[in-house]
């Protein structure tokens, strides 16, 4: 059987004092109250004696917070390329003196609602409501009675929960510049396009990807050289887009590619072919996915900023708890309902270059071994 947790009363009792006289002591107002300092010492080296530990959650409660939030995803905790995300959501927690309670429902909604449920049993401060992949979803009624703010996912209709997400559309429109300041005219869209309604179905990211890449190319007057829709971003998937573009059009030019597994496919399709990159080819993608900079060369992306992302993330939501501590209401916190878009930071490695010249005949090059 486990140890008899020691009470305050315990306390006051072996120190022969009333129970208020031992909470004042232990407090640290005793000297305000002007408890004699023999009766103080004697509180506290019994107390050090029992091994009492103070009841932190009624403190807490007392003072109208419990120090703690829930993060609630579906399958962040178990995904390498988000982890992050919570590491960021961590620390920043921890540096504002809070706890935070992490539970996954691994897509789950009935399993999300139970969740969203025991956080808030538990009186969490506040809920960050976490996605793996950037997408629009109903926000729970659960989060009405709680400060709460969606990570990595945007609310399906406009309300008062603050969203935290990359900013995919900066990112679509820098990555298409990256690839015309580097000289190219021919530039074929692997993943999405060629227009901005061909994404594949519910792709945030993607269909924020492709707006910025075709605000940037109608600028500089042109048009996707060609698009290609995948049904899922996967290595399989780029491969086989890639191999079968290279059997219609020899002479690539670039590849905006709309996350890096796409772009491990593309990789794979080019040196079957003979294709060197960056010389005969560039390649551009999304994501800064582990094996990126590993390849050879390896791949110029964009990245997500994951820690910042879950770091953002509890710095808005300890905002609204703040400004619910202080009966706000709710429109008066600048954080309500706003969509926090964070700059995906560009890392810029070897697989993009200047077009490849041509022959002097004026025909593609056929590859090189």
């Amino acid at each position: 059987m486990g140890r008899k947790r020691v009470t305050l009363a315990d306390v006051a009792a072996a120190a022969g004092v009333s129970p208020t006289t031992a909470s004042l002591v232990l407090s640290g107002r005793g000297r305000e109250l002007r408890i004699s300092e023999i009766v103080q010492q004697r509180v506290r080296a019994v107390s050090d004696e029992l091994g009492y530990r103070p009841n932190i959650v009624s403190i807490a409660l007392s003072k109208g917070t419990t120090r703690t939030l829930g993060f609630v995803s579906d399958t962040v905790a178990t995904s390498q390329l988000a982890g992050d995300l919570i590491r960021g959501a961590l620390e920043t927690a921890r540096r504002h003196g809070y706890m935070l309670f992490i539970a996954e429902s691994e897509g789950d909604p009935a399993s999300e609602q139970q969740l969203l449920d025991a956080m808030l049993d538990r009186q969490v401060d506040g809920v960050v409501l976490a996605s793996m992949f950037t997408r629009l979803r109903r926000t729970p009624d659960a989060l009405a009675d709680v400060p709460s703010v969606l990570l990595n996912t945007l609310p399906l209709e406009p309300g008062p929960v603050p969203a935290v997400v990359p900013d995919e559309h900066e990112a679509g429109r820098a990555a298409a510049r990256l690839l015309l300041d580097a000289g190219h005219r021919r530039i074929h869209l692997i993943g999405a396009g060629p227009d901005v309604h061909s994404v594949p179905a519910g792709t945030v990211a993607g269909r924020e990807r492709l707006a910025g890449i075709c605000e940037v190319l109608a600028d500089a007057g042109l048009e996707p050289a060609s698009g290609h829709v995948l049904e899922d971003w996967t290595p399989l998937h780029g491969r086989r887009a890639v191999a079968e573009l290279l059997e219609t059009t020899p002479d690539l030019g670039a590849l905006l590619c709309f996350n890096d597994r796409v772009a491990f496919g593309a990789y794979q399709a080019l040196q079957a072919a003979g294709r060197r990159v960056p010389d005969d080819v560039s390649i551009v993608s999304f994501d800064d996915a582990p094996l990126a900079q590993w390849l050879d060369p390896g791949l110029t992306t964009f990245a997500i900023p994951h820690e910042q992302l879950g770091s953002r993330a509890v710095e808005l939501l300890l905002e609204l708890v703040d400004a619910s501590r202080r009966g706000a209401t709710p429109g008066a916190a600048a954080t309500r309902g706003d969509v926090h878009r964070l700059p995906m930071p560009l890392r810029q490695r070897g697989s993009v270059a200047g077009p490849p010249a041509r022959p002097a005949d004026g025909r593609p090059h056929a590859g090189r071994s």
